[in-house]
């Protein structure tokens, strides 16, 4: 891993509120250190920091106490935060698994692949039937109690030009943050370019990108509509999201803590989930045409995908993104993805013949 300023200050943090937790623990008080997604994207400011910071102290009585700030607050880019989680730098860490695992990650991929999915109640069991995959390869990479999976608001295609169909993004070149999204851009004709959402500005700025996805909440929040007028509504992903902790952390706890905080993180998890089913939809009134219950309204234009966009999206889906995936995967990785999540979408992953 590069060694840096902000990782040095992020580390240094750890370190300090580390010593601060190992005074307060003598007096019976658990520390939990943790570390949150963006602090402007929705999900921090709403979910994971007032869980951390306020809530399981109110409901612990004072015996759990959190401490949370967003990565991009500490300086992060994401990729540090899985190794600082393994080392114990923090105990607790929200992330989506394209940001934050730079190794090995393909196995992660097997809940989210882009375009599959396209409501949100099928999402959900999906992210339940892949679960106990997910729980054995945190423990077995990160040494990381895997404890939630929940989503942002959907991923939708947001451009610069009208897009009717899939077919007329050939050629433009769309910002992607996973190899699943560059797999369906690909397949759709069109051009990848892989870059975190903080470089997404200056990209705009220098028209160097013809398109964007991203979530639909996190386009209005962003006044992507003063930039891209256009949006195709078509889900090319969730942006499946997960929280997971130090084992040796986890250790520490009582068996009255654990069960306390696996109940306080089941809540936590079915307001996230509920949530997001409702932000997709205010989002999207809110970029188009109203009514907009959280501010201006963006008066983009919006394109629901047609039957035959489907049928091309599942054809992608069958002819790139399933094959790559299970390239990158290997054959028992498929095999799982089969009986688990193929088995709910009617689909199988299966490498191409050649």
């Amino acid at each position: 891993m590069k060694t840096n300023k902000n990782c040095i200050a992020a580390l240094l943090l750890g370190l300090v509120i580390a010593a601060t937790s190992s005074l307060v623990i003598a007096n019976d008080t658990i520390i939990i250190k943790a570390v949150g997604t963006w602090g402007y994207f929705h999900n921090y400011p709403k979910h994971e920091g007032p869980f951390w910071n306020q809530h399981i102290a109110d409901v612990s009585g004072g015996e759990i106490v959190g401490e949370i700030k967003p990565q991009d607050e500490l300086g992060l880019r994401g990729f540090e935060i899985m190794r600082l989680l393994k080392n114990g730098v923090f105990d607790f860490a929200f992330g989506l698994p394209g940001y934050a695992m730079e190794e090995e990650s393909e196995i992660f991929e097997g809940a989210d692949l882009s375009s599959l999915v396209q409501n949100i109640a099928v999402q959900r069991r999906v992210a339940d039937a892949y679960f106990p995959t997910l729980e054995r390869a945190f423990a077995e990479k990160y040494n990381a109690r895997l404890m939630i999976l929940y989503p942002f608001p959907s991923q939708m295609i947001w451009c610069k030009q009208p897009v009717n169909t899939i077919e007329e993004l050939q050629g433009r070149r769309i910002r992607v943050f996973l190899r699943t999204l560059a797999d369906f851009v690909e397949g759709a004709g069109a051009i990848p370019v892989n870059m975190p959402y903080q470089d997404v500005p200056e990209a705009l700025g220098n028209n160097s990108l013809d398109c964007i996805i991203t979530g639909t909440m996190s386009a209005y929040n962003a006044e992507l509509y003063k930039e891209m007028p256009y949006g195709f509504t078509l889900r090319v992903g969730w942006g499946l999201a997960f929280g997971a902790m130090n084992i040796d952390k986890w250790n520490r706890l009582s068996e009255a803590q654990k069960q306390l905080l696996e109940k306080e993180i089941a809540i936590l998890t079915e307001q996230m989930w509920q949530e997001t089913a409702k932000e997709d939809d205010k989002a999207l009134a809110c970029l188009s045409s109203g009514p907009c219950p959280v501010g201006e309204i963006g008066s983009m234009v919006l394109v629901e995908p047609s039957e035959k966009d489907l049928a091309i999206r599942d054809q992608i889906a069958r002819d790139v993104i399933l094959p790559r995936w299970t390239e990158r995967c290997g054959p028992e990785c498929a095999a799982n993805w089969n009986r688990t999540v193929g088995k709910i979408l009617g689909l199988r992953a299966e490498a191409r013949i050649r």
